[in-house]
């Protein structure tokens, strides 16, 4: 029998083999979409993901204050009543990176999240499913903030 000791140790040898093979990092930067996080607007952002032209939709909702008093934590969230959906992203326009999450979504999963993001002003906010057979969906709203999180 093994103590705890002995087992984390090992753990930790494993890691570091996988990692000085180069194995960890790469895994890392394929699932990272950095161009996307760059981009600077809804399209960009899409179009860095694979996606097509985002066309409005009633079936992808969004929902979030009107008005969030502190913009360094506004609370958003994002469904999709289709199914099929592959991807959810919330992307606030006025931000300096204008997507603020990227959602990975399968079978098991239902299309339906919520987080908090930063925002520096008042901005629209997007939220925009992809969906397998290469549509892009998208809801919109406009928050208010009234106290900047980004810097401000």
């Amino acid at each position: 029998m093994q103590t705890r000791r002995e087992v984390l140790t090992h753990g930790a040898r494993v890691a570091a083999l996988l990692a000085s093979a180069g194995m960890l990092p790469g895994l890392a930067r394929a699932a990272w979409p950095q161009a996307a996080f760059e981009a600077k607007s809804l399209a960009d952002a899409v179009k860095a993901l694979g996606g097509a032209a985002p066309v409005e939709s009633k079936d992808v909702t969004l929902t979030g204050p009107d008005i969030a008093e502190n913009g360094a934590v506004v609370p958003l969230a994002c469904a999709c009543a289709l199914p099929g959906v592959k991807r959810l992203l919330l992307l606030v326009e006025k931000n300096p990176n204008t997507l603020a999450a990227v959602f990975d979504v399968t079978d098991a999963v239902e299309p339906n999240f919520s987080t908090r993001v930063k925002m520096g002003q008042s901005s629209n906010v997007y939220a925009v499913a992809m969906m397998g057979d290469g549509k892009v969906l998208y809801a919109q709203k406009e928050v208010k903030v009234t106290l900047g999180g980004c810097g401000g």
